[in-house]
């Protein structure tokens, strides 16, 4: 059934996708024609408040086989205080704010929707706080969605470095046992997110990096042709390298609903005692002992109370 459900969306997202095209060029062919622009980023969102980046995604996968991609990549860097709405699907500066329990600015790093099509894997919410006269990067807030399955886990981390227990099924060939190693830099000139799998028989056997740098459009383009089709382009290489791990003979894992059906349970218990061995240092060996099982004594409370919010995430159509 999810096979053939997949199959239907992506012929009704292609012919969606393909009428929305033709009404984007032809509202642009208007728009210079006329000397005007065309919409931007978002609903409602100003020119003003968004700056672009473009980069690289690479993945690497180093065990049971050897597998690795990499794809060009454009964002929007979103500055949800001067926008003068939230992009749709996305949370508000203050609902940002109240989950980081930061007080400062809030800026959403996203791949914008095209043609009536989204697809982000990972958005990040870079969330400041006020220090005197300054703001610091103090939290972010990850936003993680399994497009196929409609699902979407969000989580506060510190972009410095962090360790997560991972809580959502976002690849069939990974199973629910490894933990998320991941750090973020500050958004500036250039921008940088590298997160790799720690799992307790594979060891650190997959790494994913997103590395851009600030640009500007083209002299007359909008952000809507910036970032045309860019979605649809996630979803292919995702898919098309899917296949080719299947082809390889990774083995194809259910959705962990069908086999565990208290694996977001599981998840908060392994990343509250994840948080504990954190609390009392970085050694490896204490984290060895996690992964053994072994009770841990001293816990940072701080650190323990994260909270992962699992919600429906809308798709195909933004």
């Amino acid at each position: 059934m999810e096979a053939l459900y997949l199959l239907g969306t992506i012929v009704s997202t292609f012919l969606t996708s393909l009428i929305l095209s033709l009404l984007l060029h032809f509202r642009c062919f208007l728009g210079r024609l006329f000397f005007r622009t065309t919409a931007p980023v978002g609903s409602g969102t100003g020119e003003d408040s968004v700056t672009l980046y473009e980069g690289i995604v690479w993945h690497q996968r180093r065990r049971p086989v050897h597998h690795s991609f990499r794809y060009a990549v454009r964002y929007a860097l979103i500055d949800l205080d001067l926008s003068p709405s939230p992009p749709p699907n996305h949370l508000s500066a203050d609902d940002a704010r109240r989950v980081a329990a930061t007080s400062g600015s809030v800026s959403l790093l996203t791949i914008p929707s095209s043609v009536g099509y989204e697809q982000n894997p990972l958005s990040l919410y870079y969330c400041y706080e006020i220090e005197g006269s300054a703001q610091q990067l103090k939290k972010c807030i990850a936003e993680v969605t399994n497009t196929p399955w409609g699902e979407r886990v969000i989580f506060v981390f510190n972009p410095n470095s962090d360790l997560i227990a991972k809580p959502l099924h976002v690849s069939p060939f990974m199973d629910m046992l490894g933990n998320w190693s991941i750090k973020a830099s500050a958004p500036g000139e250039y921008l940088s997110v590298a997160i790799s799998v720690q799992h307790p028989e594979l060891g650190d056997y997959f790494t994913a990096t997103l590395k851009v740098k600030r640009v500007s459009p083209s002299f007359g383009s909008s952000h809507s042709m910036f970032f045309y089709l860019m979605p649809h382009k996630v979803a292919i290489w995702i898919y098309w390298h899917a296949f080719k791990l299947w082809w390889k003979g990774v083995q194809f894992l259910q959705h962990p609903r069908y086999t565990n059906p208290s694996y977001k349970t599981d998840a908060t218990i392994r990343d509250q005692q994840l948080q504990c061995c954190q609390g009392i240092g970085s050694d490896e060996n204490k984290h060895q002992e996690l992964k053994r099982g072994n009770d841990i004594d001293h816990c940072d409370s701080e650190n323990a109370a994260r909270e992962f919010i699992w919600t429906k995430a809308k798709w195909p159509w933004a």
